[in-house]
Order: structure tokens, then sequence, then C-alpha cells
């Protein structure tokens, strides 16, 4: 298990932010559906990008790996019945878009996972759905969670589920694209949308119809046939709010690209609200660049965070350095994350000294002053990478165990960061 050992100081430069794992993943799910040979270039090289691609080439697609893309060779969406029981690793995506597709075939697919999967990461939505569309589709303990056992085909037209976690709905609705007939996906509450826009976006990339009503009933027309597809992958808004806040905390100036603020990823909203909260900004459109301008003074608010959920972490630690009081509130939908993240951060965070409250849906966060000490991952790539910035803006120096998860999105954080003068050292 590796560690990091962090001091606090400033950094500088250019730096490449890591491609979009949201995007890696839907562009192999809709090559596996592709006929002939899609081309996804610019990947993002994470544990969850292997697993996608195990359960592409499970269900008959060939995939060849190279350093700067992926070749997928997909299946015309005719699916071959898995060869194995499929492994989505720590993937909450490769879950519930395969699970979702899955159910297309008159076979049986069994999908299992890590700890997180099996434990923490509830599919009940996605197989609550896919029953109501006639699939066989179950957890093999019974409990809402991996190991998951499904058999099609889709036979009926309507489902209904709960839309706090994006994932169950947006699997429904790219399985819908492919069903033999018209589907009819309703949503309770629903949560996450910018999500959603970013898989309609690649419903409209192949012209394929539906409608969408305030998120809340989708019409898929289902029949779908697609062609193979050249792609690269942008920027991950999510992996950029890292080095966007340790630039402000530790009044650096930093930029990063490529940043596409036309890009429909959900993340990308941590920018106006850093900017509410006082950040400077330069952001060039045409070169896809944003620079962190030195001296910010961030003032605390409050902020819903449920269209940005993966924030959380990182805007507990801009909460502790904002002046006053800043507040994470509508983000429930967090705490059945990789880990718990409302627990999690706030747990280390308290560590260092900050003065935070938990709440059910959020946090409550007072301008603190951090201590650098010892701290836990707790196996999330966001904690890891939120204590992290932390720690280059906290007094003294910190040691953060289990950093491996941090592969997950941003697989060359140390490197990345050592290039920028940071103080970090990664050890066995």
């Amino acid at each position: 298990m590796s560690q990091w050992l962090i001091r606090p100081g400033s950094i500088h430069g250019t730096l490449a932010i890591p491609s979009s794992k949201s995007h890696t993943l839907r562009a192999l799910t809709f090559a596996l559906m592709a006929k002939g040979v899609s081309h996804i270039r610019g990947y993002l090289h994470s544990p969850d990008t292997r697993a996608m691609i195990q359960a592409l080439r499970h269900l008959g697609a060939v995939v060849d790996v190279f350093p700067d893309h992926l070749a997928v060779d997909g299946t015309g969406g005719k699916l071959q019945p898995a060869e194995d029981v499929i492994d989505c690793g720590n993937s909450g995506q490769v879950l519930r878009f395969i699970g979702a597709l899955a159910a297309l075939l008159p076979s049986y697919t069994i999908l299992t996972g890590d700890p997180s999967i099996r434990h923490n990461r509830p599919v009940r939505p996605l197989l609550d759905g896919l029953s109501q569309l006639g699939a066989f589709a179950v957890s093999a303990r019974g409990d809402g969670f991996a190991p998951i056992i499904l058999r099609g085909p889709l036979t009926r037209a309507e489902a209904r589920l709960p839309g706090a976690d994006s994932q169950p709905v947006s699997g429904l609705i790219i399985a819908g694209c492919f069903a033999p007939h018209p589907t009819v996906i309703r949503v309770e509450d629903p949560g996450e949308t910018p999500w959603i826009e970013l898989t309609l976006r690649w419903l409209e990339k192949f012209k394929l119809p539906y409608a969408n009503e305030r998120f809340e009933r989708y019409a898929l027309q289902g029949g779908a046939r697609i062609n193979a597809f050249d792609y690269t992958v942008p920027g991950d808004f999510s992996s950029a709010a890292f080095p966007i806040a340790a630039a402000l905390l530790t009044d650096s100036e930093l930029t990063i690209h490529p940043i596409d603020m036309d890009d429909p990823q959900g993340d990308k909203a941590i920018i106006p609200i850093l900017q509410k909260m006082g950040a400077h900004f330069h952001i060039d459109h045409a070169k896809k660049t944003l620079t962190v301008k030195k001296g910010s003074s961030l003032r605390g608010m409050k902020i819903d965070c449920n269209a940005f959920i993966d924030a959380l972490p990182i805007l507990a630690v801009i909460g502790c350095f904002a002046e006053g009081t800043t507040v994470l509130c509508n983000a429930e939908i967090a705490r059945k994350k990789e880990s718990d993240r409302i627990r999690c951060i706030a747990t280390e965070l308290k560590k260092m000294g900050a003065d935070i409250e938990e709440k059910s849906d959020g946090l409550v966060i007072h301008k603190s002053d951090l201590k650098g000490t010892t701290l836990e991952s707790h196996h999330d790539h966001r904690i890891a990478l939120s204590l992290a910035v932390a720690a280059f803006a906290a007094s003294g120096q910190t040691a953060i165990h289990g950093t491996e998860a941090a592969k997950k999105t941003y697989p060359n954080f140390v490197p990345d960061f050592a290039a920028l003068g940071a103080h970090i050292l990664e050890t066995p």
C-alpha cells in the first residue's frame, strides 16, 4: 500500500490535466455496440478503463490497447454471451452501464466488483428498472448490491426508478436505445443531471432520437444501429479541481489545459462557484486553458453540490481556507460513492484541525488552521487527492496512506505535481 509524504509549498507552471474518465467509459460503451473499429484517442489510463475493456471483451468486442489510443472492433449490437463473470473492479459505471446492456441478452450475465462495489455502491435502482422492463435482474445476496445476475431480453416498454444516482438512469437510457422496441424511462427526484446530459450528448453524437422531459421522463425509440467512430477524449474537470484548488490555496499561478467550457461535464461548475467565492481565473476559450491567478481571497458560501457531487471533498478542503463559513448541501448521494465521502473527508480533515460538522446531506466548514498529520484515503481517489491539496496548504508534513486509489482518475498525480515544484514523495 503506497503513501504520499507532502510538505507545504507553492506550485507554478503549466499542467495537462488527465483525460475524462466519464467520457472514456462512455466511449467504450458505445464502441461495444458499434459496427466496425472505433478509435478512442487520449483515453484515461485507469483501472476503471481496464475493467471496462475486459467487460467489452467478455461480451464479444475485440479491443487493442495502444499507449495513445484504443481500437475497439464492436459487436454491431449483437452482443455475445459473457465468457466469464465480469469483474467491474471499483467502477460504478462499468457495473451500471454494462449491467444494463447485458440485459439485452437472452443468456445469464454475472457482474461483481471490489468490496466498495459489493457493499457501498447500491445497484437496486438498476435492477428494479430492468425487472420492470421484463429482464431477470437480481442481487445474488438479495441485499441490493453486486454480485448481480441478469438475463434478458427486454420485453416491456416502461420503467420507473429513483434518480438520486445518475448512473442507473444513464444505464437504462443507453439500453433503451438498443432495445428492440420503444422504451419510456420515468425518474423520480432526478439528481446529478449534468451527468445525464453527458450521456444524452453521446446519443446526439450518433443522432439517436430521444425525448427528455425535465429529466423526469425519457422516451427512447429503440432499435439503434451505430457505426464505428473516431473520438478524442477531452480533459477531466473533476481532476482539474485539484490543481486549481492547490494553486488557489498556496497563492500560486498555474495554467492548466485542456479546459473546454463547452463540454457538458458536471464538475466544470466548480469554476464559477470558486469565482463567486473570490477566485481569480483567466480562461482562454480558444486555447482551452485556464490560469489560476495569484492574490485570490476566498469567502465561504452555501453550495448546493448535487450537480457536481464529486467535487464535495475538494470543496470541503477549500472551505477550511475560506473566510467565514462554507456550507455544502444536497449531497447525500456522496455517501454512496467509493466511500462515504461526507463522513470520510470530515474525519480526515478533523485530524488536521478542521472545524467541520457533518450533516446528513453535507458539511458545515469554518475557516481553520490545518496542520500536517497522518491521514487515510479510505481507498477513495477523490479523498486521497483532496487531502493532498490540504497538505500542500497546511503547516508541517503530512503522510497520506492508501494513495494507490488516486490512479483511478489521476495516475500521474505525483510526477505532475513534483514537476510543478510541489514537495511530494511517493513511498511503498
